[in-house]
């Protein structure tokens, strides 16, 4: 689960305006992703890599289908269903809970937590982006975020590297903007899932 998790983390690194150690170049490139990234209204982006998945955003809501796992957000409560178990986890995230899961609680809350470097332009895929390196003041999970993006300021690629020596890689393969997206795509469907059995933290 945690896993799945660290993609919303390291996106959401790419539409914060990061402040940290400075590098011009790396937060001009941040700054005009940040500024695409609140213009584009509803998203809805495809990635490859070390997993396949979909994710749709909006404001402070989530929807992610990856790995077997479904996960819900609606700005208040959180449905995460499991396919492999039928079950489905409710609950009503804390703030620091949402600091990991959440791209809208992180918007701001990275803000303060990584130092970041410009490295040159890098094809990936096929695809030429500008290359970011952030690193986290504090030791932790991650010990650096390669990010990748292009001329649109749209995010092409995200690589994870951890304390362990593991390295989670994502390819955005597909990114559209302005996404006619509502509340109920970010809210579980219990008529979809008759079977599930739901487990309320709440």
């Amino acid at each position: 689960m945690k896993r799945i998790y660290f993609f919303i983390l390291v996106f959401t690194t790419c539409v914060s305006v990061v402040f940290g150690q400075k590098d011009t170049k790396a937060q001009a490139i941040l700054d005009k992703t940040a500024a695409a990234y609140q213009k584009a209204g509803g998203i809805a982006l495809t990635f490859g890599g070390t997993q396949k998945g979909t994710l749709l955003l909006k404001g402070s809501c989530f929807y992610l289908d990856c790995a077997g796992i479904k996960s819900w957000f609606d700005g208040k409560t959180q449905w995460s269903y499991a396919q492999q178990n039928e079950e489905v986890t409710v609950s009503n995230p804390s703030t620091e809970e949402l600091q990991s899961v959440n791209p809208y609680a992180l918007i701001t809350s990275y803000k303060t937590l990584f130092n970041y470097r410009y490295t040159g332009t890098k094809t990936r895929n096929g695809k030429q982006g500008q290359e970011i390196v952030l690193t986290p003041r504090q030791k932790g999970e991650i010990k650096s975020i390669t990010l990748s993006i292009s001329t649109n300021y749209e995010p092409i690629y995200i690589g994870v590297q951890l304390s362990n020596g593991n390295i989670q890689d994502f390819n955005i393969t597909s990114y559209q903007t302005h996404r006619n997206l509502n509340i109920t795509n970010f809210r579980f469907d219990a008529k979809k899932y008759p079977n599930a059995e739901i487990i309320d933290m709440r």
